[in-house]
């Protein structure tokens, strides 16, 4: 059977993704994935059991859940048989289980309504396939010799200055990765794994070195949201200290937008035909649907 998953960005949340998808992999199914298109050379060679589409971003925002959604029906996949894995689409709160949203982290949630044991979020390794060649070409690009260590300080939506790790011994040699572009993030594997430490932003990279379990440096973890924006780590990091406030996350209730947007859309369509069951309507989530959105991100981002 092929299934579809929705998960079309970031890149770290993809990421954490992977194991679900390689669960159901594993069980015989065919992966079909629409991504951003900027994701898409990360992974089609790293990741070749999935079938990768890559998408344009849109103004609307209609990459996060209608294109996949035409996509799946354009190839004959069943809505109902695709895992959602977003945490909370704002444009569609329906999706979204207010009780487990509120005491899940998102990765978590991804987990828990995919049907998926949670400590399978560490079996990364098993789905990807490193380049060795590009991993090493990359190392002598950057004339790697001596004691060294790794940042990665600026994320998709935040960046951090390179102050904030000023304690680092200056005979440590300090390569950033933002400093050099590679095609795929899966190409900086052996940099990491030969570095003193390594030093990441919640974001991208810190996914990956944490859910490939990397053993060899020490790692130093960035905070840049409110907790339960922040993913669970596996292994052992060092929280570097910030001056980001320490604040009460604004909290959602996914219910009350739902019955809002029902309403709404009651009021405007009196005769509103009956919906199919299926997710291409936003069944809502009390009825009883088998997969929910599992993944955070907010379609107006």
């Amino acid at each position: 059977m092929k299934r579809g998953i929705i998960q079309s960005r970031g890149l770290g949340d993809i990421l954490i993704a992977l194991p679900i998808a390689r669960y159901y992999h594993l069980q015989g199914d065919e992966i079909v994935w629409p991504i951003s298109s900027e994701f898409y050379y990360s992974l089609v060679k790293s990741v070749p059991w999935v079938e990768w589409i890559g998408m344009d971003a849109d103004p609307e925002g209609k990459f996060f859940l209608e294109t996949p959604l035409r996509i799946f029906k354009e190839r004959g996949i069943d809505p109902d048989e695709a895992l959602y894995l977003y945490h909370y689409l704002s444009n569609v709160p329906e999706l979204t289980d207010p009780e487990m949203f509120n005491i899940l982290k998102f990765d978590q949630y991804k987990y828990q309504y995919a049907g998926v044991p949670f400590r399978n979020k560490w079996q990364l390794s098993e789905c990807i396939t490193r380049d060795l060649n590009r991993e090493h070409a990359l190392q002598e690009r950057l004339n790697i010799s001596g004691r060294y260590a790794v940042c990665h300080l600026t994320g998709s939506t935040a960046q951090v200055d390179s102050k904030i790790i000023n304690w680092l011994d200056p005979a440590v040699r300090l390569i950033n990765i933002d400093d050099f572009k590679t095609d795929s993030i899966f190409d900086w594997l052996g940099v990491i794994r030969g570095a003193e430490a390594f030093i990441g932003l919640d974001s991208v990279f810190t996914n990956l070195v944490d859910q490939l379990n990397i053993q060899g440096p020490e790692l130093y973890w960035i905070r840049r949201s409110p907790w339960d924006l922040t993913p669970v780590l596996g292994n052992t990091w060092t929280i570097v200290p910030t001056n980001l406030p320490i604040v009460e996350p604004k909290r959602v209730d996914p219910a009350a937008l739902a019955a809002d947007k029902a309403g709404k859309i009651a009021a405007s369509q009196p005769k509103a035909a009956s919906k199919s069951n299926s997710l291409e309507s936003y069944v809502p989530f009390e009825t009883n649907k088998t997969h929910f959105p599992t993944s955070f991100m907010s379609a107006l981002k």
